[in-house]
């Protein structure tokens, strides 16, 4: 703490100028090293002793993370025709801020033959204990013909890249049309920004 100066005191002044005699150099020596020597000992050794410090007990205050959906056993809004849905792909991370993650998952239905289309949703899950996850958003929907190749999230962005169809003529087996699309959740909703690629055999 800052004080103001004080006036000048005489005494001071005058045990400023005074000789010091052997005997009381000895004796401020002595007083100096066991000041010393007591701070020493009262310093914690490594760390091990004292109080904890705030960056320590962060982790108990803030309480468990939270965990992201889990994709598997959702009934998502895919009509397979009786055939199964798989889950090819799942990327989670906080889309809307919240401070929870969602999953991106992306879907399609188990064929035997071809390239059936992807769907990408989004998955949340109440805070309430024991609610299930469930689906609150459709990023990508089976009639674009699309197949998902990389889903991510970062930085609070889903991006997926999209194998596709330049023409309707194009063997179903082999998409010539690549894109990379990124959501971003602004406004209440998701919006989309998408790239397109040349068109090539892929």
């Amino acid at each position: 703490m800052l004080h103001s100066p004080a006036e000048p005191n005489p005494a001071l002044d005058d045990l400023a100028h005074r000789h010091a005699r052997p005997l009381h150099w000895l004796a401020t020596a002595t007083a100096m090293a066991a000041v010393v020597a007591a701070a020493g000992f009262l310093q914690p050794a490594n760390g091990a002793a004292g109080t904890p410090t705030a960056t320590a007990a962060q982790p108990a205050a803030n309480g468990p993370q939270a965990t992201a959906p889990d994709p598997a056993g959702v009934t998502y809004p895919l009509d397979c025709k009786g055939a199964p849905q798989t889950v090819t792909a799942t990327a989670d991370g906080d889309l809307d801020g919240d401070g929870r993650p969602e999953t991106v998952a992306a879907v399609r239905c188990e064929a035997g033959s071809g390239t059936p289309p992807h769907a990408i949703y989004v998955l949340t899950q109440d805070r309430a204990e024991g609610s299930r996850p469930r689906v609150v958003a459709t990023l990508l929907d089976t009639p674009q013909r699309q197949s998902v190749t990389e889903l991510t999230v970062r930085d609070h962005v889903v991006t997926a890249s999209l194998l596709g169809y330049s023409t309707p003529q194009i063997p179903r087996c082999c998409p010539d049309k690549k894109q990379l699309s990124k959501w971003r959740w602004s406004d209440a909703k998701f919006r989309q920004e998408l790239t397109d690629s040349p068109a090539t055999r892929v």
